[in-house]
């Protein structure tokens, strides 16, 4: 309620767009996210996953390829849902942990303005299909008796989906279709989400309106658990038989060829916690492979998905002025969940199932890069991101510019002409991409980013990056990076450049105090020293 009230004072305040831009020449907006895919692991970025959809955005799109998250799902879906920071949005860390201060109550901070919220106040019909996870545990269940920061009370006209984090794919439980409980038999979850969309999109063509519509895709593949269609793992079973070392190898040349990548940045070298797939057994190489194989059925099934999504946009003719936005919402994830009743390779893909891909494969998903969900390091943080629009200058190419979650909001202000409103909401202080989009470029900025006590600060070519320890107060030692002639992050220049590791350092002090980033908590870093998903390196 005390939302609504903030939201309907802001609506009044904020001036419609100009005279000269009338609903018909808005926009149409799709942004379609994903959750735990690594920086590579489409084929239009270096992968061998069939992935013809989004390959096909790209190629009558544009690709960008030093687009940064936030390392983690919910801190990313809290930024890139208000234009702020994780910090600033209130979920600095992740939903359910409440720690007590502004930037860590674990659940959308009120005094925000969401995606939809800002599109509605200029004529926009909003809808949402997919997974929410930007509120506390409690409040996600259909039972409770506190919805103010669902879907529909943040501006969406109608949602479908998870509200909580992930889900089980074959038997899916909590799923919602607007405020209640789904009503039907719930299926494969990754169709489901597609096909509402469809849904959305065909709904919204039959009320006949000339609105423009908003349309949020938030799949959860291909998050574990590892489930897909047995015919689709049995397309992979073969090709990864190569290995992680090759299949690494592979990736990185055709990074190259593609222009993803400058021929000058080394491939990282083998995580050192996975061992050569050479040195591994029979048994063990047949359970490895199958569960890459599921894990890459699950990519091709959500690009599956994305395609139905894209057939029904141009059935409907209103694939015309459609903003097509595409990006995951972490890098590749390496935690280690084994769960279900069924633990055999086996079952692997399967109801009875319940697990994770593994280090070594997430070390293939982030190529040429280092680390991964919950780290700043090029891994953790760098995602795909597509765009597709009848607006794009010189369509088919690569844009090398740094930008951030933050300025999708900026964006979607500027092609919808809306306004964005002022105080109690934080100043917008992403920057609009507009100008990428029209062959231009945007002026050298900080970007800067935190998560679990993980740093960075982006200026140009040059990133300041820490990866907190494992004891309290967590810092050890800056590392600085010349992004333009490694980005690969593997010559540290931090001993070169001490002057630039001490202004770098102070902005991004500055930033912490004024963005609700401090302090940082020593419980969060207790909860990962016992939480057994964080089998990998400390």
């Amino acid at each position: 309620m005390k939302h609504q009230i903030l939201f309907t004072g802001l609506a009044a305040t904020m001036v419609a767009a100009p005279a000269c831009a009338q609903q018909s020449e808005r926009p149409n907006i799709v942004l379609i996210l994903v959750d735990d895919m690594g920086y590579s692991d489409l084929g239009c970025y270096g992968s061998e996953i069939s992935t013809p959809n989004l390959d096909q955005l790209a190629e009558n799109g544009l690709r960008m390829t030093q687009f940064y998250n936030t390392a983690r799902s919910c801190p990313t879906r809290a930024s890139l849902l208000t234009g702020l920071t994780p910090h600033q949005a209130g979920v600095g860390w992740m939903v359910d942990r409440n720690l007590g201060y502004e930037g860590y109550v674990g659940n959308l901070t009120e005094n925000s303005i969401t995606l939809p919220e800002v599109l509605k106040t200029v004529g926009y019909d909003t809808y949402m299909s997919g997974k929410w996870h930007v509120v506390s545990s409690k409040n996600a269940k259909h039972g409770s008796q506190d919805k103010s920061q669902w879907p529909r009370q943040r501006g969406f006209d109608r949602f479908f989906g998870i509200v909580g984090g992930a889900a089980h794919y074959w038997k899916p439980v909590n799923i919602s279709l607007d405020n209640e409980k789904y009503p039907g038999e719930p299926y494969f979850v990754t169709d489901m989400i597609g096909d509402y969309a469809c849904s959305f999109l065909n709904e919204h063509k039959a009320k006949q309106n000339d609105h423009p519509f908003f349309l949020y895709l938030a799949y959860n593949a291909p998050h574990w658990p590892l489930h897909a269609r047995p015919e689709t793992i049995d397309r992979y079973m073969d090709y990864y038989e190569c290995g992680w070392d090759e299949a690494r190898a592979r990736r990185y040349e055709k990074m190259k060829q593609l222009g993803i990548i400058d021929p000058r940045w080394e491939l990282t070298p083998r995580d050192s916690s996975a061992v050569p797939w050479d040195s591994l057994n029979s048994t063990k190489k047949a359970e490895m492979v199958k569960r890459m194989a599921t894990y890459a059925a699950m990519v091709d099934e959500m690009d599956q998905s994305v395609g139905k999504v894209l057939a029904t946009l141009k059935e409907n003719g209103q694939d015309k002025n459609t903003l097509i936005m595409f990006l995951a919402d972490n890098g590749a994830c390496a935690e280690y969940i084994t769960n279900g009743p069924d633990r055999s390779v086996e079952a692997i893909g399967t109801a009875n199932s319940y697990e994770s891909y593994r280090l070594p494969w997430a070390n293939v998903s982030v190529t040429p890069f280092r680390l991964y969900k919950h780290w700043m390091h090029e891994g953790g943080i760098s995602t795909p991101f597509i765009v597709n629009w009848d607006g794009l200058k010189n369509p088919g190419r690569l844009d090398h510019t740094p930008a951030t979650l933050i300025d999708i909001m900026a964006t979607f202000v500027d092609v919808s002409g809306a306004t964005y409103p002022g105080a109690p909401v934080p100043a917008m202080e992403g920057k609009s991409l507009l100008p990428i989009f029209k062959g231009g470029t945007l002026e050298e900025r900080y970007i800067f980013l935190e998560h679990e006590a993980n740093r960075m600060a982006r200026k140009g070519k040059w990133k300041l990056v820490e990866k907190a320890s494992y004891d309290y107060p967590f810092v050890k030692k800056w590392e600085l990076y010349d992004m333009e002639a490694d980005r690969t992050e593997m010559h540290n220049l931090a001993d070169q450049y001490p002057e630039i590791v001490k202004e770098m350092g102070d902005q991004w002090q500055h930033w912490a105090e004024t963005h609700k980033v401090l302090p940082l908590d020593g419980r969060i870093h207790g909860e990962r020293i016992k939480n057994p998903i964080f089998n990998f390196p400390k």
